[in-house]
This record gives C-alpha cells, sequence and structure tokens, in this order.
C-alpha cells in the first residue's frame, strides 16, 4: 500500500537535524509522496529547494498563513503570483481564517484570504485552506469564488457536522490529521469521518505536530513525522469500517488528481 501525506511542515525546526532521515523513513512507510506546507513567504526558498532534491516525492504549497496576515502587502501578492509558476508549486496556501488565536486581525485575515483565492482563481491551482473558528465566515466568502476554483482542501479538519456538510456541498476535499486518534479531542471526527465520500477524503500528518496518541511505541522526542501517517490512516478506515487498501488507493488518487502529482516512479 502506498500513501500520500497532503500536510508536512517540513521545513520545521524539528526537522533540521534529521530531514533525511524522515524522508527515507517515510518512504520506508509507504509515504510515496508528500505536499510540503508553506505558510509564510521567507519559507519559499528552503521549500523549493527540498522539492528539487526529490522532484517525483516532494511538492509545495504556496500561500500565506492567517497567523502571518498581518504581514500581507501588495508586494505579497505579487511574490506569490511568481511563486504559483515555480513547477514544484501545487497548490496556493496555507491561508485562510483563525479566529481562536487572532494572531493577526481579522481584517488582515479576510483581505489575505481573498487575495490569495484571487490568485488560485488566475492561476488554476487548487487552494489549501486553514480554518479554526471561523467556518460561517470561511463558507461565506468561499461561494463567491468556489465556482471559479479548480478545487480545495480544508486541510486538518476538526469542525462540526454543519461545518463538514457546508464544505462538502461546496464540494470541497477534507484533510484527517492524527486528531483522530485522539481519544479526549477527536471522538466527534471518528464519528464524522463516515460521512466523508470516498472522492473527497485527503490524508496528512501535519508534521511536527498532531502525533497520533494511539503510537505505540511513541517517539520519545514526541515528533511527529509523514512516516506515521499510516497510523492515521489505520484510526479513519477504522472510524468508516474500510478496508485499509481501499483507503490507501482513494486518498491516493485523490491527492494527485487535486495537486496533479505524477504518478512516482517505484
Amino acid at each position: 500500500m502506498e500513501w500520500v501525506d497532503i500536510g508536512v511542515n517540513l521545513t520545521d525546526k524539528a526537522f533540521d537535524s534529521d530531514r533525511d532521515a524522515v524522508l527515507e523513513r517515510a518512504r520506508q512507510a509507504g509515504v510515496s509522496q508528500q505536499l510540503l506546507t508553506m505558510t509564510s513567504l521567507e519559507q519559499a526558498e528552503h521549500l523549493l529547494a527540498l522539492c528539487a532534491d526529490h522532484p517525483e516525492h516532494l511538492f509545495t504549497t504556496a500561500g500565506v498563513h492567517p497567523h502571518e496576515a498581518r504581514h500581507w502587502t501588495a508586494d505579497s501578492s505579487r511574490q506569490l503570483l511568481e511563486l504559483s509558476q515555480q513547477p514544484a508549486v501545487r497548490a496556493i496556501g496555507e491561508c485562510g481564517l483563525d479566529y481562536n488565536r487572532d494572531f493577526s486581525p481579522r481584517p488582515d485575515q479576510l483581505r489575505a484570504l481573498e487575495e490569495q483565492l484571487a490568485i488560485a482563481v488566475e492561476t488554476r491551482l487548487p487552494v489549501f485552506l486553514h480554518e479554526r473558528e471561523a467556518s460561517d465566515t470561511l463558507i461565506n466568502v468561499l461561494r463567491d469564488y468556489r465556482d471559479q476554483l479548480s478545487g480545495a482542501v480544508v486541510h486538518c479538519f476538526t469542525a462540526d457536522r454543519k461545518a463538514l456538510y457546508a464544505y462538502l456541498d461546496l464540494d470541497l476535499h477534507i484533510g484527517i490529521t492524527g486528531w483522530i486518534c485522539d481519544e479526549r479531542r477527536g471522538t466527534d471526527l471518528q464519528i464524522l469521518a463516515r460521512d466523508i465520500p470516498d472522492n473527497r477524503l485527503l490524508l496528512e500528518t501535519d508534521a511536527p505536530w498532531l502525533l497520533p496518541r494511539t503510537l505505540d511505541p511513541k517517539p520519545k522526542n514526541r515528533r511527529n513525522e509523514p512516516a506515521f501517517l499510516p497510523e492515521v490512516a489505520q484510526m479513519v478506515a477504522s472510524c468508516r469500517q474500510q478496508p485499509l487498501d481501499q483507503l490507501s488507493q482513494h486518498t491516493s488518487e485523490n491527492a494527485r488528481r487535486l495537486f496533479r502529482l505524477p504518478a512516482p516512479r517505484q
């Protein structure tokens, strides 16, 4: 079985000491491809270099996280448009709204989101979305763009049934992380996972964060990494009462279709 991890923060300093080993462990675990997550434009050079070193296996998003939206300028839009032309860039994002932490003022978040959605429309790239406690607002914004977007995924979905069904009504993909493995916070998601259509489901680790709590033994450093994606998949398959090999096929095909990834050579 193979897996595609659609959300990895591989430039995080947690990976500085053993990034190559992390990639090798992912390969051995059956993770054939990864979509790396950009949260600020300052990461672009590092991300593109990693993708250049592994052109069939690593790809990246390009965008500005809502936490960084206060720094968004007209020049950010120009830089992002230029970045979007790089072959390794397969989505615009991570962009969206975070009303849980509000690290950036909400008007700034909305402005940065809408300008990034406009770039996604212009470039025909899908959108990699972040949302925390802002589903109603995000859904209202997306309705104005959805018919023009090539596609979108709500990354690391943790919201409620109402939000899930609204996202699905907009024909969005849903990304599931190790949150579903958390017996304290993930029980609602375990139930909702059954309702996601096969062709809308994507899997991700969001590494180095969200280490699956079901993992045994856990790494001493408590760091998540792409090699642990099969642990997330196991829980998702269990919740959906779905054979693991079927989940592997659907989610890998979905990722390749949405992000236009090539089939990796063995």
